[in-house]
């Protein structure tokens, strides 16, 4: 088949196109009874607790088609999904994507975005169960919904941050954002000059933490080896600002957060340098990392003393509530923290 042809939708009907998408499913869980081709998937969670979670992705608002390839696309709205599950202490068994197309989406521009999918899907190794296609007036629309399970005793929630606990994040911290600062840079060069080429060289790893991050499912499995269960957890989507003040809110706690103890890979820095940013301000606001960020006791933490393949980094301590939230510059000043990230509905 030509790369230049181009399939209309249409043709294949949403029957059509429903099956066009799904019919190389092979289900790879036992609680998946049944997936796609029924009026609703069948899922049996024995002796489990099950989670649920959604996402909703909007063009023009979470993603840019200008520099969004649509295989990365199709990769990051899972993990954007597992990613929640993962930070629940949970197992990511299965997921459901519904999308609004719009006319210019050819079947063959699907099915790169369904090859990230699958992709996905396999990584984490979950089913794809279900899922609904429909028209949309205003650009792509992908809702993706993730279900998992986890044995009641090793679920963590935001709730559960006490005193003295270690605030952890299992990565660095700001580079999806500076991956995000400079494509929007160069596409703004690329607008107002056709002729000039994007200059991305020497950013893939900020690129590649923009545009086809990754959950931390190896995080979950070591929790589970070194059986620790985070006293409260949750993933690094807004901003470790405003994550950390979810779990101080929904704990009851204070913090501190050092500055000199966060994470930030040193591309993370030029670049941020360059454009006149404080990347301390990329770490704390920036989010997208889909790093987790948890709590643990002091005596959970020496279990991972000896550990050479997978690096945690202590990035502050939990106080009480009286103490406030607060970041500790190099300086020895205490600087109150902001909810300052992503917020999905500000206009």
């Amino acid at each position: 088949m030509s790369q230049d042809k181009k399939t209309e939708i249409g043709q294949l009907g949403e029957f059509g196109l429903i099956h066009h998408l799904t019919d190389n499913i092979k289900l790879k869980h036992d609680s998946s009874v049944k997936g796609v081709g029924d009026d609703a998937a069948v899922i049996d969670f024995t002796n489990k607790k099950t989670v649920v979670t959604t996402d909703l992705l909007l063009e023009g608002i979470h993603f840019d088609l200008t520099y969004t390839p649509l295989k990365h696309l199709g990769y990051k709205a899972v993990v954007v999904n597992v990613s929640d599950v993962y930070a629940m202490n949970a197992t990511p068994t299965q997921i459901t994507v519904s999308l609004g197309l719009s006319s210019k989406m050819s079947v063959e521009a699907l099915d790169e975005l369904y090859e990230g999918i699958y992709a996905a899907c396999d990584f984490y190794n979950v089913d794809l169960v279900g899922g609904d296609t429909t028209s949309s007036l205003t650009g792509l629309t992908i809702s993706v919904t993730a279900l998992g399970e986890a044995d009641a005793e090793k679920l963590a929630y935001r709730k559960g941050a006490k005193p003295n606990d270690l605030i952890c994040v299992s990565g660095d911290l700001g580079a999806a954002y500076m991956g995000l600062q400079l494509l929007e840079r160069e596409k703004k060069v690329y607008s107002s000059n056709p002729g000039v080429q994007p200059d991305l060289s020497g950013y893939d790893y900020l690129l590649s933490r923009q545009l086809k991050p990754e959950a931390q499912k190896h995080v979950v499995e070591l929790l589970s080896k070194l059986e620790v269960v985070p006293t409260s957890m949750i993933d690094i989507s807004d901003g470790l600002s405003s994550e950390i003040k979810h779990i101080c809110s929904q704990s009851n706690v204070g913090c501190r957060i050092y500055e000199d103890k966060l994470p930030i890979d040193p591309t993370t820095s030029m670049l941020a340098e360059e454009m006149g940013m404080n990347p301390i301000v990329a770490a704390l606001n920036g989010g997208e990392d889909y790093e987790l960020l948890f709590t643990i006791s002091q005596s959970d933490y020496e279990k991972f003393a000896n550990l050479e393949d997978v690096k945690l980094y202590v990035v502050g301590h939990i106080t009480e509530e009286s103490k406030g939230s607060y970041l500790v510059t190099n300086a020895d000043q205490e600087v109150e923290l902001q909810a300052q990230g992503w917020n999905p509905i500000k206009e």
